[in-house]
């Protein structure tokens, strides 16, 4: 599907794929992009940008919930051909930088590719870059002081679990809670809230005890990493997803 750009408040824009999201915040200090698809969704990612009348170098920062390549892949171009920073939680500045790698390996998705459903969406993400290795030598740490330097001024949630350094953030009363929340995926057999299929979490009890840290998040709204928002009492969301 077409990236499908929605406004959740004045600050605060959803861009929705069928394989991944990434969130767009934008105020007078500028523009900050949380997560940025697939290496091969760059293209989405500017035209999205575009629609909002931005250009690439109006970028301030980018802020990654994890480093996985479907939330990381875009922001290796940014890094390198515009210096844009990266930003993530200090258990995740390894991960973004390559040294090290929590993601599933292509042999165990091999294991279900008699699947039709695993076997199509292998076939698209591989097309977008999911077998990419590179890493962001320069990616950095998130601090408290920096987080109150970007756009939106974005409140970290540690959220564990799906990489060991996952985190969420709170921007203008919207909890962008990347994979630590979902409320769809390709491979998944219903919608709504709920934790990504096991196979791509680095730890499934960790996972479920962030849920518990989304409870706190004091939101009604959910922008997840995949799937559709989701407006109500986040502590309604964790309550569905198993927490």
């Amino acid at each position: 599907m077409a990236p499908v750009l929605t406004t959740v408040t004045a600050t605060v824009h959803l861009v929705r794929t069928d394989l991944v999201n990434w969130t767009i915040v934008a105020d007078g200090s500028g523009v900050l992009l949380i997560d940025a698809g697939f290496p091969g969704s760059r293209d989405d990612v500017l035209t999205s940008l575009r629609s909002l009348g931005f250009t690439p170098g109006d970028v301030t920062a980018i802020l990654l919930t994890h480093a996985h390549i479907d939330h990381l892949g875009a922001a290796i171009w940014f890094a390198g051909t515009h210096a844009t920073p990266v930003y993530c939680h200090p258990r995740e500045v390894g991960h973004a930088r390559r040294e090290c790698l929590e993601q599933v390996s292509p042999i165990a998705l091999l294991t279900q590719a008699w699947r039709p459903r695993w076997l199509r969406w292998s076939l698209a993400v591989t097309a977008r870059g999911a077998l990419v290795r590179d890493g962001i030598p320069g990616a950095r740490a998130l601090t408290a002081e920096i987080a109150a330097t970007l756009p939106g001024r974005p409140r970290s949630l540690p959220t564990p679990g799906h990489t060991s350094g996952h985190c969420s953030f709170v921007v203008d009363g919207v909890l962008v809670a990347g994979d630590a929340l979902i409320t769809g995926h390709p491979l998944a057999r219903r919608t709504g809230p709920q934790l990504p299929p096991s196979m791509f979490n680095h730890s499934d009890a960790n996972c479920v005890r962030s849920l518990s840290v989304l409870a706190t998040a004091g939101t009604d709204v959910l922008i997840p990493g995949h799937g559709a928002v989701w407006k109500g009492p986040i502590a309604e969301a964790v309550h569905l997803a198993g927490g």
